[in-house]
C-alpha cells in the first residue's frame, strides 16, 4: 500500500518515518479511494496516543502523492524477526501478546478496528523491546463509510477473521483472532491458516481447524481459544491480558530458606522491620544470649547479693571511707567514759581484732551470710572479770586518774 522512507525533520531537528502512497496511474475512481483511504489511516492513527501504536505527526498532501509522517521505530518488524532468528520461545510470545493486547485495547477505546494485524505490521523496538502496532491503512473508523475498490481483497487472508471473509458484521473480536493468528505465527514460524493457494487458504479460515505451534501448557489453550470461528466466544482484552500476564512475568521458584538466627529448614523468615523490631526476632529465633559480666549473679539461681571480696581490696587505703559489708564502729554510739571506753575496746580473747577500713572478710562457703547489726548484751563473767581487774589496776588514785598520768 505504499513505501516507508526515514527521513529527517529539519524544523524540529529530530529523525522521523515518512510513508508515502502513490496515487498515480489509476482511473479516477480509484485514485480518490486511495486518498480517501490514506487520510483515513493518518486520521485513525492520530487519534490514538499510546506507547504500543505508532504516532502520526503530519501528512502532507502533493498532488499525485500523499505522505504521512510518523514517529520512526528504531527496530524491526516481527516478521523480519522470524525470518532470521527463527520462532519465538512461550515467554517472549506472551510479552508480545501483551503489547498488542495493549495497543488494541486503545484503539478499539477510539472506536477504530485496525483490520489488519500480523507481522509484518508489529515492530519490536531496539533495546526497550517496546511492542509497536503500525500500518492503519485499511482500518474501519466507528460511523464512516465503507472503501472497497473494485477487484481487490483488502487485508491478508492468513490472519484475517472468518467473518469478515464471509461478509458477516465485524468488530473488535475480529482484531482479536488476527492477534491470535500472529501469535501463532511467532511460535510456529507460519500462520496457522497458511496453505500454497489464497483460495485455500481462504477455505481453511472458514472450515479448517487452526495448526498450533507443538507447544505445551496454558498457551496452547489461550491461542485455541482466541481462534474460535464464533466470535461471541472468544475471549475479551481483559480475559486475555489476564491469561497472558503469568506467562509473560512468572513468579520467581521458591527456594528454601534458612533464618539468619537459625531455625528450621525450609521455614520463610519474617519481614524485616525496623532494626529494634529484627533483632528482637533474631533473640527470638534462637541468636546467642549475652555474657554475664563479672560481679553478676547467674539468672538460673538467683541468690540475695553479698560483698564481694575483691571489692574490699581497693578500700585498704581509704580508711576514712566506711564500708559496705556491716561490721563493728570503732567508735562508741554512747557518751564516751573511762569504764566504757575500755569496756568497748576489749574483745573477746578468742577472735582477732578488726583492722580499721576494713571489712570482715567472710569464711568460703557455698552462701556466706551477712554479719548481724551489734546490739548491747550482757557481758559474759569472763569478759567483766578481766574488766574489773583492769579497772582496778589502773584506777589507784581517789581522784579517778590513771596511774599513767599521777
Amino acid at each position: 500500500m505504499g513505501r516507508v522512507w526515514r527521513a529527517a525533520d529539519e524544523i524540529l531537528d529530530r529523525q522521523v518515518a515518512v510513508k508515502e502512497m502513490r496515487i498515480d496511474g489509476l482511473d479516477a475512481e480509484d485514485a480518490r479511494t486511495r486518498r480517501e483511504r490514506t487520510l483515513r489511516e493518518a486520521r485513525a492513527t492520530a487519534r490514538i496516543d499510546h506507547p504500543n501504536v505508532v504516532r502520526v505527526y503530519d501528512v502532507v498532501d502533493e498532488g499525485e502523492r500523499l505522505w504521512i509522517v510518523m514517529e520512526l521505530v528504531v527496530g524491526r518488524s516481527l516478521e523480519r524477526i522470524m525470518a532470521e532468528e527463527g520462532p519465538l520461545g512461550p515467554l517472549e510470545t506472551a510479552l508480545l501478546g501483551l503489547g498488542l493486547v495493549e495497543a488494541l485495547r486503545q484503539v478499539h477505546d477510539r472506536g477504530v478496528l485496525h483490520r489488519d494485524i500480523k507481522p509484518g505490521n508489529v515492530l519490536v523496538e531496539n533495546g526497550a523491546r517496546r511492542i509497536v502496532l503500525t500500518d492503519f491503512g485499511i482500518a474501519a473508523i466507528q460511523d464512516a463509510k465503507a472503501l472497497t475498490m473494485v477487484g481487490m481483497l483488502v487485508g491478508s487472508p492468513d490472519y484475517m477473521a472468518p467473518e469478515r471473509i464471509s461478509g458477516r458484521p465485524q468488530g473488535p473480536p475480529s482484531d482479536v483472532w488476527s492477534l491470535g493468528a500472529t501469535l501463532c505465527a511467532a511460535m510456529g514460524g507460519h500462520s496457522p491458516f497458511s496453505r500454497d493457494t489464497t483460495l485455500a487458504t481462504l477455505h481453511a479460515v472458514l472450515y479448517e481447524e487452526p495448526e498450533l505451534p507443538a507447544t505445551e501448557g496454558p498457551l496452547r489453550d489461550i491461542l485455541a481459544a482466541l481462534l474460535e470461528k464464533d466470535p461471541t466466544v472468544r475471549p475479551g482484552l481483559e480475559e486475555l491480558e489476564t491469561s497472558l500476564r503469568p506467562l509473560a512475568h512468572p513468579a520467581p521458584p521458591t527456594m528454601p530458606t534458612v533464618p539468619v538466627g537459625g531455625g528450621e529448614a525450609g521455614t520463610v523468615p519474617q519481614e524485616a522491620g525496623p532494626a529494634g523490631e529484627l533483632a528482637g526476632r533474631r533473640d527470638e529465633q534462637g541468636a546467642p544470649e549475652p555474657q554475664q559480666t563479672p560481679g553478676q549473679a547467674p539468672e538460673p539461681t538467683p541468690e540475695p547479693e553479698a560483698p564481694d571480696v575483691q571489692d574490699a581490696t581497693p578500700l585498704l587505703p581509704q580508711a576514712s571511707q566506711a564500708p559496705q559489708a556491716p561490721q563493728e564502729s570503732p567508735t562508741p554510739p554512747t557518751p564516751s567514759s573511762a569504764n566504757t571506753r575500755h569496756l568497748r575496746t576489749v574483745r573477746d580473747p578468742r577472735k582477732p581484732a578488726p583492722r580499721p577500713g576494713l571489712a570482715p572478710v567472710p569464711p568460703p562457703g557455698p552462701d556466706p551470710a551477712p554479719a548481724p547489726e551489734p546490739t548491747p548484751q550482757p557481758a559474759s563473767a569472763s569478759t567483766e572479770a578481766a574488766s574489773e581487774l583492769r579497772s582496778e589496776s589502773r584506777s589507784e588514785t581517789p581522784s579517778g586518774n590513771s596511774a599513767g598520768t599521777a
